[in-house]
């Protein structure tokens, strides 16, 4: 079992229970660390503690963190994401610094009512792909540090297999934690 330590945590933005607060809960339980968390009204005040050295983490993405990575201020650790961040090509992901198999990455899907013909799914799926596959926004999403999934994952077959699966990784860290909808 591995020993656990003791570290100070931002949520960033929004506190507990944000996406960001639940990276770093995810992550915590994967490295078996005990963390005090330590909630704030946004990133900003966050980050000015974390080049404080008030606190020593927080998990946020590459598009808001970028700046102060390129300034120097902050030194990012890895990458949480399957691949490296287009953006940051020479951090490598914490998969490839030993922590096997592990991934918390931002993802978005587009979500339609359950009686969406199929033909409109289809059509709406084609679109989507198409402007993902475009030189503009691809080279666009690149520079705000956010990479463009491959063509097997933006279908519903696969957000079928991928619901799931994430709602599975993430709830016993989650209940673990103590977080809560109130």
């Amino acid at each position: 079992m591995p020993r656990r330590t003791k570290v100070r945590c931002s949520s960033g933005p929004v506190g507990a229970g944000s996406g960001g607060h639940i990276t770093c809960v995810l992550l915590n339980s994967a490295v078996g660390a005990t963390v005090t968390h330590i909630p704030y009204r946004g990133l900003g005040p966050a980050m000015q503690d974390l080049q404080g050295g008030r606190i020593d983490y927080i998990c946020d993405i590459v598009a808001t963190a970028l700046p102060q990575i390129e300034g120097g201020t902050v030194k990012a650790i890895a990458t949480l994401a399957r691949e490296r961040a287009p953006a940051l090509p020479g951090l490598p992901t914490a998969h490839e610094q030993g922590l096997t198999g592990f991934e918390a990455s931002v993802w978005y899907a587009f979500l339609l009512p359950k009686r969406t013909p199929e033909a409109i799914i289809r059509r709406l799926n084609a679109a989507m792909s198409d402007t993902l596959d475009s030189s503009t926004v691809r080279e666009r999403l690149r520079s705000l540090g956010m990479s463009v999934v491959p063509p097997e994952r933006r279908g519903s077959e696969y957000l079928a297999r991928f619901i799931p699966s994430e709602i599975e990784k993430w709830a016993g860290p989650i209940k673990a934690s103590g977080v809560s909808m109130e």
